[in-house]
């Protein structure tokens, strides 16, 4: 049974930080990052008779959900999560130059 303790969106934090606030940003990012290979790597290992349930939004509840579902979204929060965290490392370098 995986349950993933906090899902991560990018919808949540995404978007441009003003540079005082992109080093916390930055390591907010990271964590998340880190977070989600974690569930991506616990989906990927669990045998396929296991069942997974997902917690509901701002809830204790918990519902059954599929599997392979669950690991595909978890790679696509995963790979937004990146995206992000490559554009906050290009901006930085940008400035940098200039």
């Amino acid at each position: 049974m995986e349950t993933p303790s906090r899902e991560t969106r990018p919808e949540d934090g995404a978007g441009l930080v003003p540079a005082d606030t992109a080093a916390p940003h930055k390591e907010d990012l990271s964590s998340k990052i880190k977070e989600q290979k974690i569930v991506v790597d616990e989906l990927s290992n669990l045998k396929k008779h296991r069942k997974v349930y997902r917690q509901q939004q701002n809830s204790n509840i918990f519902f059954l959900t599929d599997r392979t579902e669950m690991l595909s979204e978890s790679k696509n929060i995963l790979d937004e999560l990146k995206k992000e965290y490559q554009e906050i490392e290009n901006s930085e370098k940008n400035k940098t130059k200039k």
